[in-house]
């Protein structure tokens, strides 16, 4: 049987949300242009595009349509060539800012009057996954930089710490002591981090009971939920609950989010986990249905929810709403769930806490 190597599961999610922009954009709405009334009559994927109410076929007026819309169209008629385009950028209720190619064609005069029409193509989807490829680019270029930096300031801290320890037994003030260190040991962890985050990943795959790694992970916070009276309700009804994966790696993404939504809480809050199966044929959060099963972890706070502000950038580099976090603790994690072919979503609203969706292939579904 045919295996996948790592990576081609993650070409195809790629590839396939390029095939499917390429089908947005050529999916064309139309408008059939009267020039006596000055008004168009839109069918149905057109007024998707614009955001329109069903005008059930009937003309509107080219002064009722949004105002860049109307003037591209005005320059488009002034032209005097067919066929003519040009892109427009507009703000559409419910779907917010788009890219539009409008396209203005002229049909075979019918008994001496010619008909103009209007085709419009949406160039969102594409301009998005621009965006997206000019930022991994960004990125690939800052995780190389960082990479040799970090390498050479964990190098420079070890002959730095073994000096700093050597003066700090000889000095009297033990809270200064104290401060040092602890500064010293925080500058090492990030350093740590950041190598983590852009290295190679040298994960080594084998079949991991994810029930057992989540167990193993919640007693390495155990301490920490004590502390402050955190209540813990587990749902583990996934059957199999067998991965591909690595079990450390695995583990150190689940310790990630736990310690995240325990320092979100306050005392006496509730973290929840929970697992399942969800068929291949299964729609959830409005996504299409995955081709093959999908074991879900769900990890659940009752802190104080996450502005909408911040939900898109949870998972970049150094972004952290907290004092003295570093911002890598969730791009790790992220990285970690992307190697191991499965994806993670965040849910919240302010004041109803926060929910972590974690998806992996079934076991026996990639061999």
């Amino acid at each position: 049987m045919p295996t996948h190597k790592p990576g081609q599961i993650e070409d195809r999610q790629d590839g396939l949300a390029l095939a499917n922009a390429l089908r947005d954009c050529l999916v064309s709405g139309l408008a059939l242009f009267d020039p006596h009334e000055s008004s168009l009559a839109f069918n149905r994927e057109a007024e998707e595009m614009l955001g329109l109410a069903s005008s059930a076929g009937q003309p509107i007026a080219l002064d009722l349509l949004p105002t860049p819309m109307a003037q591209t169209i005005r320059r488009l008629l002034s032209g005097g060539q067919s066929p003519a385009s040009r892109q427009v950028d507009l703000t559409v209720p419910n779907r917010g800012p788009v890219t539009l190619r409008l396209s203005l064609l002229s049909l075979p005069p019918q008994k001496g009057v010619t008909a103009l029409v209007l085709v419009l193509h949406d160039l969102t989807p594409l301009r998005r996954i621009e965006q997206k490829i000019w930022r991994l680019d960004r990125l690939a270029g800052i995780g190389t930089l960082s990479a040799s930096m970090a390498h050479e300031i964990k190098n420079a801290l070890v002959a730095g710490k073994t000096f700093i320890d050597l003066l700090l037994e000889k000095h009297k003030d033990g809270e200064l002591v104290d401060i040092v260190r602890r500064e010293m040991a925080r500058i090492d962890s990030i350093v740590s981090r950041m190598l983590n985050f852009v290295g190679q990943p040298r994960p080594a795959f084998a079949p991991v009971n994810l029930h057992e790694s989540l167990e193993h992970s919640l007693r390495l916070v155990q301490s920490q939920m004590e502390d402050k009276a955190i209540a813990l309700t587990r749902s583990f009804r996934a059957a199999p609950e067998i991965v591909n994966g690595d079990d450390h790696e695995l583990q150190q993404a689940f310790v990630n989010l736990f310690l995240n939504a325990l320092e979100a809480m306050e005392p006496r809050g509730t973290l929840a986990v929970a697992t399942e199966i969800i068929p291949s044929d299964t729609v959830t959060n409005g996504c299409p249905p995955a081709s093959i099963p999908q074991l879900r972890v769900t990890i659940k706070d009752t802190g104080p929810g996450i502005a909408s502000k911040d939900l898109e950038h949870l998972f970049e580099p150094f972004f952290t709403t907290k004092l003295a976090g570093t911002g890598l603790g969730l791009p790790i994690t992220q990285r970690i769930i992307h190697e191991h072919r499965g994806a993670i979503e965040v849910e919240s609203q302010v004041g109803q806490g926060t929910t972590f969706n974690i998806t992996f292939p079934a076991w026996g579904q990639l061999v």
